[in-house]
């Protein structure tokens, strides 16, 4: 059986070549390794929003981490920390809606989460210190250059609870904006020194969990094999 072909949305940033700077669809090899090595074949989606199409070629999709998502989407005025890139929203929260339609199996990471709540009617809590009054997520929004960990208690029972094998995790965290409203999103994870989401699951759905973390960036694969294994639960389906 051919690897499952798993979208990952890519950052667009000014990126250096041999002679020029330019703008660039780009992403970190971390969330390319963690599909590679969970049994995925990765394929970068650049923003596109003209339509969803191309989810029609894919198994799956990794809503990857990134710039806040524009506080317009949910009807709210912009904090002044808060940077958001109108490309990116407007390709992602195409692809994010088209996938939830077609019950495509979805993983969101970090920014990927908040997406999937604002594509569900949900809202963001804009700048976190100004809610739990701390940086226990993210040092400094304006300057991300190194992970917070923290721990994340589980629902017991929950898919992101069997998945990960426990109802306690250190996680490494760097996010300035969380889920306020999840939509129509359930929230399975909170940080217990604060209560901030961390974790939320569509359960009317194959495959739709969201973590507010950077799984990536660690060694552990089970949330991108848990993808994998949605893809091959959906293609064991379709084919009786």
């Amino acid at each position: 059986m051919s690897r499952p072909l798993i979208g990952l949305t890519t950052y667009v940033a000014t990126a250096a070549w041999t002679y020029f700077e330019t703008e660039a669809a780009l992403l970190h090899m971390a969330y390319v390794d963690s599909v590679r090595d969970a049994g995925g074949r990765p394929i970068l989606l650049p923003p596109d929003d003209v339509d969803d199409g191309v989810l029609d070629q894919l198994d799956a999709l990794v809503l990857t981490g990134g710039s806040d998502v524009g506080a317009e989407h949910y009807g709210a005025v912009p904090h002044e920390q808060t940077r958001s890139n109108p490309v990116r929203d407007a390709g992602e929260l195409l692809l994010t809606r088209g996938a939830f339609a077609r019950d495509l199996p979805i993983l969101g990471v970090c920014r990927g989460l908040q997406l999937m709540a604002v594509a569900t009617g949900g809202m963001l809590h804009q700048h976190l210190p100004d809610v739990v009054g701390s940086t226990r997520h993210c040092v400094s929004p304006l300057i991300q250059q190194e992970f917070c960990w923290h721990d994340v208690k589980f629902e017991p029972g929950s898919l992101t609870a069997e998945v990960l094998g426990h109802d306690l995790l250190s996680v490494p965290s760097l996010h300035h904006q969380a889920i306020d409203d999840p939509g129509t999103l359930t929230p399975v994870g909170w940080c217990p020194d604060d209560g901030v989401i961390e974790a939320a699951e569509d359960r009317s759905r194959r495959f739709a969990l969201g973590v507010q973390w950077h799984p990536e960036a660690t060694d552990d694969r089970r949330l991108f094999e848990a993808l994998v294994s949605a893809v091959r639960d959906r293609r064991a389906t379709h084919l009786v």
